[in-house]
C-alpha cells in the first residue's frame, strides 16, 4: 500500500483516535480534526492526500466543508462517513464530488481498501493531466546519422535492468533520454522521479532523496517520503550527478547495493526497487583521479554510458528541431502555425547554440513571437543578434572574427579562433595547448565547451 498524508474531521474524540490509530498502523500519515472550520484552514495551509470527513457534526457539517473545499479550489479526495446515513446524503455527497461513502461503524479493511483506492484515482488522474501537459514536450526529435546511433544504444539498453550514464553538456536534453530509457523499459507504468542534484542545496538534498520523519530535525513538520521511494518499482534520474558531495555519495552507495533506504530520523530500513539513471555535463573518470568522485560509486552507475552530442554536432536534426518546437509551442499557446522559410533554418544551422536545444527552442518561442506571416532570415537576423555576425558569412576576417555583431559575439569569435590555432599548433595535445595559454587543463575544457568546440572529435593525447 502508498503512504498517505490523511485528514480525518469528526467530532467524536473515540472514532478520530481509532481511525488515526489504525491509519498509523498501516503506515499512513494521520491528522485529526473536530470541526469543519479548522479542516478548511488546515487543507488550505498545506497538501493532504485524503480528506475523511464525517457528515453530521455540530457547526458546519461535512457536506458543507467538502461545497467549501470545492470553492476554494481544493481538489484533495474526500471521502465521506455517518452513522446516519441514507440514499439522498449519500447521492448529495457524490454530486458535490466525493468519492466514496462508508456507512459506520467503519471496517478497518473497507476503510485501508477504500483509501487505496482513493490514492490510486488520485495518481491517475495526475499521470493523466501530467500526459496531457506532456504530450509532444518529451520527445526525442532526430533524422541525422550521429542521433541514429544514440538511438541505437538506446534501445539496445532500454529493456534491461542496466544502470545508464549519460554524459552531456547542459540543455543536450539528458533528461529526455532518461525519459525515453524508462518508457521503454518493462517499469514505463511505474513512477518516473528526477532530481537535479546541482538545484538542490547541500543541506536538503539528503532529505529529497531518502526522506525524513516528523520531527527530525528543525522544520520538520511531517513525514517526508523521499525520491527513492517516490520512484519505487519505477526509474530515479539523478541529474547532474557530478555535484553531489562526497558525503552523500557514500549514502547513495550504500542505497545501491541494498536497495534499501533509511529516512533522516527513520529507525527501520525501508526496502526500494528503483532502476536508477544518472547524467552528467562533468568528467567523471578525472573527477575519480582528483578524489572528487568515489571510484566505488562510479563503476556503481557508469555501467553503460551514453553520449550526448551537444547540437553544433548534429546540425542536420535543426530542421526538424525547429518545425517541432513550432508546431509545440503554436499548440500550447492557441496561435496560428507559422512556417519558417529555408534561409531562416539554414541561418539557424549557423549559429554556435552553446546552450543547445534548449537554447534552440527558447529562440524559436522568441521568434515565434515577433513574427508577422512567416519566418525569414531578415527576422532571424533581428531576434538573434547573434545571427548576424556568423563567422562563415561575408564580414568574417582572418581570425574567424566577424565585423558586425555585438562585442561579446566578435570577442568570443576571437577567442575560439585562437583556442583552434593554439590546438593545432600544439598537434591537438590539450594539456600542452592549456599550458601554452597559461590555463589550467579544468579551465581550458570549460573554455572550449563556453565556445562550442568539440573535444571528443580530437585524438586521444599521450602522457596528458
Amino acid at each position: 500500500m502508498s503512504h498517505a498524508d490523511i485528514l480525518i474531521v469528526d467530532d467524536e474524540a473515540n472514532t478520530l483516535a481509532s481511525l488515526s490509530r489504525a491509519f498509523r498502523l498501516a503506515g499512513h500519515e494521520a491528522t485529526v480534526c473536530d470541526n469543519a472550520a479548522r479542516a478548511l484552514e488546515l487543507a488550505k495551509s498545506r497538501p493532504f492526500d485524503l480528506v475523511l470527513s464525517d457528515v453530521v457534526m455540530p457547526g458546519r457539517d461535512g457536506l458543507t466543508l467538502l461545497e467549501d473545499l470545492r470553492a476554494s479550489g481544493i481538489t484533495t479526495p474526500v471521502v465521506m462517513m455517518s452513522g446516519q446515513a441514507h440514499i439522498e446524503m449519500a447521492v448529495r455527497a457524490t454530486r458535490l464530488g466525493a468519492i466514496d461513502f462508508l456507512e459506520k461503524p467503519l471496517s478497518t479493511e473497507k476503510l485501508l481498501l477504500t483509501v487505496e483506492n482513493a490514492l490510486k484515482l488520485r495518481r491517475l488522474e495526475s499521470e493523466n493531466r501530467d500526459l496531457r501537459r506532456r504530450v509532444g514536450k518529451h520527445e526525442l526529435v532526430w533524422t541525422g546519422e550521429t542521433m541514429r546511433r544514440v538511438m541505437a544504444q538506446i534501445d539496445r539498453v532500454a529493456a534491461s535492468e542496466t544502470r545508464v550514464c549519460i554524459y552531456g553538456e547542459t540543455g543536450t536534453g539528458k533528461e529526455l533520454v532518461a525519459r525515453t530509457l524508462h518508457e521503454k523499459s518493462a517499469r514505463a507504468a511505474a513512477p518516473f522521479v528526477t532530481l537535479n542534484c546541482a538545484a538542490i542545496p547541500a543541506d536538503l538534498i539528503e532529505s529529497e532523496l531518502f526522506g525524513h520523519e516528523k520531527g527530525s530535525f528543525t522544520g520538520a513538520a511531517q513525514r517526508h517520503i523521499g525520491k527513492f521511494e517516490q520512484a519505487h518499482r519505477g526509474t530515479l534520474f539523478l541529474d547532474e550527478i557530478g555535484d553531489m558531495s562526497l558525503v552523500l555519495q557514500t549514502r547513495l552507495l550504500r542505497v545501491l547495493e541494498e536497495s534499501e533506504v533509511e529516512r533522516i530520523g527513520g529507525d527501520k530500513p525501508v526496502a526500494v526497487d528503483v532502476r536508477v539513471i544518472v547524467a552528467t555535463h562533468r568528467n567523471l573518470e578525472e573527477m575519480v583521479e582528483a578524489s572528487t568522485f568515489r571510484r566505488d560509486l562510479y563503476h556503481r552507475v557508469v555501467v553503460f554510458p551514453i553520449m550526448l552530442p551537444p547540437l553544433r554536432s548534429r546540425r542536420e536534426d535543426i530542421p526538424a528541431l525547429v518545425e517541432h518546437f513550432a508546431r509545440q509551442i503554436c499548440a500550447q499557446n492557441g496561435w496560428k502555425p507559422v512556417s519558417f522559410a529555408p534561409e531562416a533554418v539554414e541561418a539557424l544551422q549557423e549559429l554556435p547554440w552553446r546552450g543547445n536545444i534548449r537554447e534552440l527552442r527558447n529562440a524559436v518561442e522568441r521568434l515565434l513571437l515577433m513574427a508577422e506571416g512567416s519566418v525569414d532570415r531578415r527576422a532571424i537576423e533581428m531576434a538573434l543578434p547573434g545571427a548576424a555576425g556568423v563567422s562563415s558569412g561575408p564580414c568574417a576576417d582572418s581570425t574567424g572574427v566577424s565585423g558586425a555583431g555585438p562585442l561579446a559575439s566578435r570577442v568570443a569569435g576571437f577567442e575560439r579562433a585562437t583556442l583552434l590555432a593554439e590546438l593545432e599548433r600544439n598537434h591537438r595535445h590539450v594539456t600542452n595547448t592549456a599550458k601554452a595559454l597559461g590555463l589550467e587543463r579544468s579551465h581550458f575544457y570549460k573554455k572550449c565547451q563556453q565556445l562550442g568546440i568539440d573535444l571528443n572529435h580530437l585524438p586521444k593525447e599521450s602522457g596528458a
